[in-house]
């Protein structure tokens, strides 16, 4: 990919090569900014390692890594500008959802009154208002994700990233936190990367795919391209009933 089609980009990653278990992975790519972007392919493709390249959680071996435009190549995860939600939720047991959620502003808690007014706020938008004391044990896992949720709201940041955070939900569930992470999405528009192996979530949340296969690249094009089947047979394999050829 020419320099010139990565200059708008909100994530780019330059001829980025990686090595991890005997497997090779190799991105090159870039992101537009305000989208929401599936990241999607069979189980071991390497989507949470392309996420954990762009969370800072692995290292390239060779290639950089920009995000808004700066070279973020070796910085830890605390340096980006991104949050995460992951499949657990990353709540801590013993701290109520105040704190975990403040944990997100200052992880050293040393919170503002505005700060605190900020945690309650994002609470009330994800529909947890009045939770502020509550254990995460004692939430459902609706509940949990919505706590997950408020957490990236208040990092203001401009990248969200989720890894599979919808696997554990039932049906009913994924359905509410879809249409939530779409709303917030749309009010904040924040770029979100979502890694998914389930061709319901590409459908129903992006507008941009990127098709892993063994490591690598196969497909970067808009969803209804993606959803026609159009392409290496690997991906009229992974979207199964989805695949729709004219």
């Amino acid at each position: 990919m020419r320099d010139s089609d990565k200059t708008d980009a909100i994530i780019a990653l330059d001829d980025v090569t990686l090595r991890l278990g005997g497997q090779d992975f190799a991105f090159d790519l870039s992101v537009t900014p305000g989208k929401m972007t599936a990241i999607a392919g069979m189980s071991g493709s390497g989507k949470s390692t392309l996420l954990n390249l762009i969370a800072g959680f692995e290292q390239p071996e060779t290639g950089r890594i920009r995000i808004c435009g700066k070279d973020v190549t070796g910085l830890p995860p605390a340096a980006r500008p991104v949050s995460l939600v992951f499949q657990d939720h990353n709540l801590f047991a013993h701290l109520d959802l105040a704190t975990n959620i403040g944990l997100g502003i200052d992880p050293s808690l040393r919170l503002t009154a505005e700060d605190k007014q900020a945690v309650s706020q994002a609470l009330q938008r994800v529909g947890l208002a009045g939770f502020e004391k509550r254990k995460p044990s004692t939430l459902s896992g609706g509940e949990r994700q919505r706590a997950a949720f408020a957490r990236a709201l208040v990092r203001r940041k401009p990248i969200l990233l989720l890894d599979e955070p919808f696997a554990a939900l039932d049906p009913g569930l994924r359905a509410s936190m879809a249409d939530l992470l779409i709303e917030l999405q749309r009010e904040t528009r924040q770029s979100v990367l979502i890694v998914t192996h389930d061709p319901q979530d590409v459908q129903r949340l992006a507008e941009d795919v990127l098709f892993l296969d063994q490591g690598k690249i196969l497909m970067h094009c808009n969803t209804k391209r993606f959803l026609s089947g159009e392409g290496p047979a690997a991906i009229a394999t992974f979207l199964g009933p989805y695949h729709r050829r004219d």
